[in-house]
Formats: structure tokens, sequence, C-alpha cells
């Protein structure tokens, strides 16, 4: 499976890409029906405390999934549209279950 990490702007570190890779192979791994991961990076205004914006894209067979959160930290608005996520990945599954 394939995560790609694009940052806006400026130079995402390999702690922040390990990261996310991390919390995106564990969805994986509970969801198989992902194939593939996009996160887009971005830093809204410097000057604003909540500046930081997380969008990531999952890739799964039928429609995309998309999620997008503005928080404090990278971190913080990866695993808030991590949690985003799972709700419609099981809204989604549950649609083919029925």
């Amino acid at each position: 499976m394939k995560v790609n990490i694009n940052a806006v702007h400026f130079k995402a570190d390999q702690k922040l890409e390990n990261f996310i890779t991390s919390k995106i192979e564990k969805l994986v791994s509970r969801y198989t029906d992902i194939l593939g991961a996009e996160v887009m990076l971005k830093v809204d205004k410097p000057e604003a405390p909540v500046n930081k914006i997380a969008e990531v894209k999952l890739l799964i067979k039928g429609n995309d999934l998309f999620a997008s959160k503005q928080c404090d930290t990278f971190e913080e608005a990866i695993d808030q549209g991590l949690d985003a996520l799972k709700k419609q990945l099981e809204k989604h599954r549950a649609k083919f279950i029925k």
C-alpha cells in the first residue's frame, strides 16, 4: 500500500512522516478495502495558534474517502482526521454487508 505525503511550503521531517505512515498502516490492518492514502499538510496562517491543516484521502474500492482537520499540531490533526475516516469506513462497510 502506498502512502503519499505532501507538505505545502515546508519540508516535513522524517519523524512526522513516520508517525503518519504508522497511523495509516494501523488503519489498513483493520480495513482491507484501503488501496492507498494521500496526505496533504499545510500551515494556514503562521501567526494563528490553530494553524496546522492535515487532509487525508483514502483510496478505496468505489468512492474515495476524505477528511480535513485543523489543529495545534499536525499529529493531532492526523489523529482527528483518521478518527473521522474510521467512521466513514464503518458506514462504507455497512453498505456492503447488507
